[in-house]
């Protein structure tokens, strides 16, 4: 049964986490080395894989929301990280997931704190590339992750897993769940958020195989990772679309939301759900027979390697360049790949037999 397949190849959980830090428009050089413009493929200097982590320095974390428990879980995972390795963290960010000027202003902020390094979840590919690039030319170290910049934006990427597979196993669970047959929707975060559009390009993708030749994807909407808007998103989706079969929501606000409207109406257990959501959010849905499974990876994971990939590359030991190689303490040992992405691992599947294991 390809469900049971990818529960079982789908392993460790890999990390979503945010990280907020503020930052603000400076010009010119600071006390730092000034590296040159660009990301993965443009860095200053050589790697030097055996040089030692420094100490004492300052990590901030920005994630596209503070507040929003999947970004808590990642932002306290890198926090950890870096009082373990002795260096201090700091958090700032957007109270709202499309407030991307205000990403903007909290990039510009920790540049004039001069921040060793940044870790950033993008709320838009390209908003924040200026500022970027500024806090870059500063000497700064500026890590991506959950959500990406262009790729001369920033210096690394830490994906919570491979797009393609996120993408493409979120398409086979729902296919599995209405029998390879309906309309279905898709339930997305903001319209601009680079993961989202990533990930959904990889479901037309999957959805192209004969296989899926009764499946029709009619919409796909946007519920802005707001709860409410996500709930009004999925009830809007069911009036329009009386006899949809099936929503992917590959957001933590969004599956929930549409999770809670499903189960207080008519259509619970008759259109199907997945996605990417916590086990926490999720559990009480799955248990009443709303949802039958979805997936995710670990958050706190995410939010580590980002932390000790960030110190990593302020210690010298990456520069981002693929091929590059660094031991992330007890997570292991990491290759940067094309356009300076790592990836933390496959997601995992959360069903009835599995979700009690898990606890985030």
């Amino acid at each position: 049964m390809r469900h049971a397949s990818l529960r079982r190849t789908c392993a460790a959980l890999a990390a979503a986490t945010s990280l907020a830090v503020a930052l603000t428009a400076c010009g010119g050089t600071t006390k730092k080395d000034v590296q040159n413009e660009g990301g993965a493929a443009a860095t200053a200097g050589k790697a030097d894989p055996d040089a030692a982590l420094k100490k004492g320095l300052t990590v901030g974390f920005l994630p596209k929301q503070v507040n929003n428990p999947y970004f808590t879980t990642a932002d306290n995972g890198g926090k950890k990280a870096l009082r373990e390795l002795g260096e201090t963290y700091k958090e700032v960010g957007p109270s709202s997931a499309t407030d991307t000027s205000g990403q903007v202003s909290y990039v510009n902020t920790l540049t004039q704190q001069q921040a060793d390094a940044m870790a950033v979840s993008a709320q838009d590919p390209g908003a924040l590339c200026t500022a970027l690039k500024q806090a870059m030319k500063n000497g700064i170290k500026v890590v991506t992750y959950d959500s990406d910049t262009k790729p001369d934006c920033r210096n690394v990427f830490v994906s919570q897993a491979s797009a393609e597979d996120l993408g493409r196993t979120e398409v086979q669970l729902l296919a599995e769940q209405i029998g390879y047959k309906g309309k279905i929707a898709i339930l997305s975060a903001a319209q601009t958020a680079t993961n989202q559009n990533t990930w959904i390009g990889y479901m037309k993708e999957e959805l192209k195989d004969p296989k899926y030749k009764n499946i029709e994807l009619v919409k796909i909407a946007y519920g802005n990772d707001d709860a409410q808007t996500s709930f009004q998103q999925t009830q809007g989706l069911l009036q329009q679309y009386p006899d949809l079969k099936g929503i992917i929501s590959p957001t933590t606000v969004g599956i929930k939301a549409a999770a809670q409207y499903l189960s207080g109406s008519r259509y619970k257990g008759k259109v199907k759900l997945t996605g990417l959501g916590t086990p926490d959010d999720m559990r009480r849905y799955v248990k009443d027979g709303t949802v039958e499974s979805f997936e995710l990876w670990d958050p706190a994971k995410l939010g580590e390697l980002a932390a000790r990939t960030a110190v990593a590359l302020a210690s010298g030991q990456i520069t981002g360049k693929e091929g590059e190689t660094f031991t992330a303490g007890p997570m292991g040992t990491y290759t940067i790949g094309k356009d300076g992405v790592i990836d933390l691992g496959k997601p995992t599947v959360f069903d009835a037999e599995n979700i009690d294991q898990f606890h985030f």
